[in-house]
C-alpha cells in the first residue's frame, strides 16, 4: 500500500497558504511518501495550478487531485490543463475528479445536477480519448459533441481517478477509469462495497486491478486523548456528512462519522490502522493530518509529532 497525505490551503492570507503548502510537500517528499493529494476546496486556491506549483519544489513524489469537479469546466478544458500540469511535472500528475456534490454544483455554482453519472460516463469517454489518442479529440455522445485537435502528447501514462461511492459511479470508474478516490469510506465499506464493484468492473472492460484511494484522519496522540482526537475530527471534517451520497457510504460501513473513521492513537495503533485499510484493499492511502491542542502551538506541535511517527512507519510498511 503506497502511503500519501493530503496537502491543501490552511487557514491565513494569500502569502502563507502557499508558503505553508509548498514546505508541506517538501516534506512529504524528504519522508519519502508515495503521494501527495491536493484537494479541490470551493472556497479556496485552484488544485491544479497549486500541484504545478508543488511540482516545482519536488521531484520524485506522485501530486494528485483529490478531487477536481466536472461540472465547473468543459472537458477540452480540464485535459488541456491536466496534462500541461502533467508534462510540468515530468508526469507525476494523478488526476482525481467527480462529479461533486449538490451544494456545490447546483446550490453554489447554479448548474444542474441531473444525472451526475450519466455526466460523468460522458466527460470521462472525452477525457479518454484526450489522454489515449493525443493529437485530436473526436467524441459524440449524449453530453458532448466534441472535435477538437490537441498537440499535447503525455510524457507518461496520467491515471485518472474517480470520486466513486455507489455501485454505478463504481461501475464507471471500473471500466473507464484507473482507480477511484475515496472519503467516508471505512475499512468494511471498502472491503465489502467499493473493492469488489470496482475490481470487477476493471475485469470486465479488460483493465488493471483499480486503484483505491482512501482519505482517512490520522493523529498521534496518548491512548487518553483518543476521544479527544475523534470529537476533533468530528468537528472540523464532518461537514460532508449532510450528503446523501456519503450517507448511503456509511450504511455499507461500521462507522457512524468520520471521528469513527480516524487512525487514532500511538504508533502502534496507528499502524494497525494502516494494516487494517490495506488489507480491506486500499491501495493508497491518503493522510489528513489530524493535530490535536487547544493553543496553535499545540496543534503544530501536534501535527509534526504524527508527521515523525508517520515518517517512520512508512519504513516499516515497505
Amino acid at each position: 500500500m503506497r502511503i500519501g497525505v493530503m496537502v491543501g490551503p490552511e487557514q491565513g492570507d494569500t502569502h502563507r497558504k502557499v508558503d505553508r503548502m509548498l514546505k508541506d510537500v517538501e516534506w512529504a517528499e524528504s519522508a519519502d511518501l508515495d503521494t501527495v493529494w491536493v484537494p479541490q476546496i470551493p472556497t479556496d486556491f485552484d488544485a491544479l495550478t497549486a500541484v504545478a506549483l508543488m511540482g516545482t519544489r519536488t521531484s520524485r513524489i506522485e501530486i494528485g487531485t483529490a478531487v477536481v469537479p466536472l461540472q465547473a469546466q468543459h472537458p477540452v478544458h480540464l485535459v488541456r490543463q491536466s496534462l500541461s500540469t502533467h508534462a510540468a511535472l515530468g508526469g507525476r500528475l494523478a488526476l482525481g475528479v467527480g462529479p461533486s456534490h449538490h451544494w456545490i454544483v447546483q446550490d453554489m455554482l447554479g448548474l444542474p445536477y441531473d444525472k451526475p453519472a450519466k455526466y460523468t460516463r460522458d466527460y470521462l469517454e472525452v477525457l479518454g480519448a484526450a489522454r489515449d489518442l493525443p493529437g485530436s479529440i473526436d467524441v459524440e455522445n449524449d453530453t458532448f459533441k466534441v472535435h477538437n485537435p490537441l498537440d499535447i502528447a503525455p510524457v507518461a501514462p496520467m491515471p485518472v481517478l474517480v470520486a466513486a461511492l455507489g455501485p454505478v459511479m463504481l461501475k464507471i470508474a471500473g471500466e473507464l477509469a484507473d482507480g477511484t478516490v475515496l472519503w467516508m469510506a471505512d475499512e468494511r465499506a471498502i472491503a465489502e462495497h467499493i473493492a469488489p464493484r470496482i475490481t470487477e468492473a476493471a475485469e470486465e472492460a479488460g483493465k488493471p486491478k483499480p486503484r483505491i484511494v482512501a482519505g482517512v484522519p490520522v493523529c498521534l496522540c496518548a491512548p487518553s486523548e483518543v476521544d479527544v482526537a475523534r470529537e476533533r475530527a468530528n468537528r472540523i471534517l464532518a461537514e460532508a456528512e449532510i450528503s446523501p451520497n456519503y450517507q448511503r457510504l456509511l450504511e455499507h460501513g461500521q462507522a457512524k462519522d468520520i471521528g469513527d473513521m480516524a487512525i487514532v492513537g500511538d504508533e502502534d495503533a496507528i499502524l494497525a490502522g494502516f494494516r487494517r485499510y490495506e488489507e480491506a484493499g486500499v491501495t493508497d492511502l491518503s493522510m489528513r493530518l489530524l493535530p490535536i491542542g487547544n493553543t496553535r502551538d499545540e496543534l503544530v506541535a501536534s501535527k509534526y509529532r504524527t508527521r515523525e511517527v508517520v515518517a517512520e512507519l512508512v519504513k516499516e510498511l515497505r
